[in-house]
This record gives structure tokens, C-alpha cells and sequence, in this order.
């Protein structure tokens, strides 16, 4: 999925715009064990519960692609054979009416992850009439219906007991203790919406922390090769550029490596392209040479690249590059500084001592008071 379908699938979660008829839901206490499965139809809420609740699920299609929204793939095997996709399949054919099979899929969940404390699991279905869109921007004719299912686990966090103040009757009131849902720390909608269709081959991933990852879920629920995360990715590609360039891995590498990145990241914004910018090996072999590395050091690169992606793994480029902050830092000093000014620091050796040298023109100021610098 691409930016721009995924734009379009995020609009439906609104009372107004989708045919969801109700949320199933399982609540699971702090030793993994079921309490209740329910169903709670949508018309038996209120406005502003339904838009909570829609809120909820639309979390596990939020965040960025590549990094919070993980790609899952099918292999033609696995469509085919494996009772994986079969169960997502048949949830989603019997838009989550089977009994049977909702229940099926929530102890799978159950048995692959664990949360402190109690948490519930919502599964929603949605058929959306898919329009294409006339030259003036009218909607046309439908070209077809997608039927998708979107998953969220989300942690329940206790509440204490209060005292409330009414407004209508100027009066405190006690709440007893409740439970509070949280965002979701996990999810998935499957199957993905390609090309404005469905995709049964694909699955798109939710985890709200980009370090972890919930490895165990989904072996069971996808049973597919495990995505690196976007924090062991970012440490991957640091390890990468250390271990190969030695010493030539100094400060106006490293700064060009970041403008490099960071100026594709613009101009990808700029062109408004709707496929997320990732960055392949052949492409980050282009930056090196770019920076001036010596063509030895780029060869190295790029094994060691293959090493720990894969020959033909791309990046989303945020997941290793922070555009908007550069930092350099000492075990006793960080230096922050305005990415579009990072040549404004220097390094030099001084009489044998290693120096980070500032240019300091004007407004220096310590602790909040301007100082001369004499």
C-alpha cells in the first residue's frame, strides 16, 4: 500500500463514511485467560462512543509506512495451503459473523502474545464501495467492493476511584474504579488495498512501539518471515558504516550521508510521488560515492549491507535517518544542531588534541545570557 490508498482506507473510520455494523471484541485478564467475548453493534452507540471506538481501531492503520506499518507477504503457497491465511480468509469472507472462527482466531492471539495487566482484543469488518473518480472530480461508477478486516489489541488501564463534579446539578459524585481502553499496541488490516483493490497476498502490520515488534504474534497469526524492526535497522546501518568505512568514517562523511538523505526525503515530498521513498543497496552505494568514499570502502559496504538486510531489502529512510535533527555528541557534551546548518561544525587537531570546532558569529548565549566572545 501506498501512501495515498492508505489516506483513503484511514477516511472510512469515521460514524458517517463506513459500513462497519459492529466491533467483536475478547477481554483477557493479566494471566492470559478469557473473561468474555463480545459484540457490541454500532447502532447501540452513541455519536461520540462510536467515534472513540472507530478512533480506536483506525490507530492500528495509523503511524508511518516502513516503520509503525509493516508490509506482510504471502507467499502463492501459503494463499494456497496454509491455515494461517485460511483463518484470515474466512474471517473476513463471513465478515466476522462465524462464531466459531472469531473465537478460533482470538485464543491464536491469546497463545502468541503478552501484555502487563488486562487488555482486549477488536476485530471490525468494513465493505467499502470502491468509486473511481471523473476528470472533474466528481465520484463515477463503482468498480468494485472491498471487504477488509482490521485487528486491534489494546491494553486496559485501571482507573482509581474519584469524585466527579456535575455541572447540572452543581453536586460531587463518586466514580467507582473502571478500566480505561488504551490505543492499540498492535494490529493489522488485512488484506491490503492495492491498486484500490483487495490483495490477499499481502497484510499490513501495526505495532505502536517501532522497537518491538510482537515476533511470536506474528509467526502465529501470519506465520511469514519476521520484518527487522525499525530500531534494530537504524543500529544495522550504523554498524554498517563503522565497521566499513574505518577511518574514513569522520564528520563531513557523516554529515553528507545525512544531507544526501535528507534531500531525497524533500524532494520525494515535494513530488507528491504516492509510493513511499525506501532506499536500496545500489542507491546508498550512490551516497558513499557521492561523499567521496573510496571505491574499496563502498565494495565492503555493500557485502556487509547483504550481510544484515538482505541483497535486495530496501529502507524507508526514516527508520536509519532522523531528517529534522542532528546531533553530535560526547560522553559529556551533546551539540544539537539545525540540520540545514551542520556546516557549521568542523573537526580539527590541535597540537595533538582532538577539537569539535563551532563557528559562532553571533547570539551565543549561557544559560539564557548573551556573552562576547573575546
Amino acid at each position: 500500500m501506498n501512501d495515498k490508498e492508505l489516506r483513503e482506507i484511514r477516511r472510512r473510520f469515521r460514524p458517517e463514511k463506513n459500513n462497519i455494523m459492529g466491533i467483536r471484541g475478547c477481554f483477557v485478564n493479566d494471566r492470559n485467560e478469557i473473561v468474555s467475548e463480545f459484540y457490541q453493534p454500532m447502532l447501540q452507540c452513541s455519536q461520540e462512543e462510536s467515534e472513540k471506538l472507530l478512533a480506536i481501531m483506525k490507530k492500528s492503520i495509523s503511524g508511518g509506512l516502513g516503520s509503525n506499518l509493516v508490509d506482510i507477504c504471502f507467499e502463492i503457497k501459503q494463499v494456497m495451503e496454509s491455515e494461517e491465511h485460511a483463518l484470515l480468509m474466512k474471517l473476513n469472507k463471513s465478515e466476522l459473523k462465524d462464531e466459531e472462527t472469531v473465537h478460533t482466531f482470538f485464543q491464536k492471539v491469546i497463545e502468541s502474545i503478552r501484555i502487563d495487566g488486562n487488555y482486549v482484543i477488536l476485530l471490525a469488518s468494513d465493505n467499502y464501495d470502491v468509486f473511481s473518480h471523473n476528470a472533474d472530480g466528481t465520484k463515477g461508477e463503482s468498480t468494485e467492493v472491498y471487504s477488509y478486516i482490521v485487528c486491534s489489541v489494546c491494553p486496559l488501564k485501571p482507573m482509581k476511584a474519584a469524585l466527579s463534579f456535575r455541572n447540572f446539578d452543581n453536586t460531587f459524585h463518586a466514580v467507582s474504579a473502571d478500566s480505561l481502553l488504551c490505543p492499540p499496541e498492535l494490529g493489522f488490516l488485512f488484506p491490503a488495498f492495492d491498486d484500490r483493490r483487495a490483495n490477499i497476498y499481502n497484510a499490513l502490520y501495526y505495532t505502536r512501539d517501532i522497537s518491538q515488534i510482537y515476533p511470536e504474534f506474528i509467526e502465529r497469526i501470519f506465520n511469514t518471515p519476521l520484518p527487522m524492526p525499525a530500531t534494530e535497522q537504524k543500529a544495522a546501518f550504523e554498524s554498517c558504516l563503522m565497521e566499513t568505512l574505518q577511518e574514513e568514517c569522520d564528520y563531513e562523511t557523516l554529515r553528507s550521508v545525512h544531507t544526501q538523505i535528507s534531500e531525497m526525503v524533500q524532494e520525494h515530498k515535494e513530488t507528491k510521488q504516492e509510493e513511499p521513498l525506501t532506499l536500496s543497496k545500489r542507491k546508498f552505494k550512490e551516497v558513499l560515492e557521492g561523499c567521496g568514499v573510496s571505491e574499496e570502502k563502498v565494495e565492503h559496504f555493500t557485502k556487509k549491507y547483504e550481510e544484515q538486510f538482505g541483497e535486495d531489502v530496501e529502507i524507508t529512510p526514516s527508520n536509519i535517518v532522523d531528517v529534522k535533527r542532528f546531533e553530535v555528541t560526547l560522553p559529556d557534551v551533546t551539540i544539537k544542531v539545525n540540520p540545514e546548518r551542520n556546516h557549521l561544525i568542523s573537526t580539527q587537531v590541535i597540537n595533538g588534541i582532538k577539537y569539535i570546532m563551532i563557528q559562532a558569529t553571533e547570539g551565543v548565549e549561557v544559560n539564557g545570557v548573551n556573552i562576547n566572545i573575546r
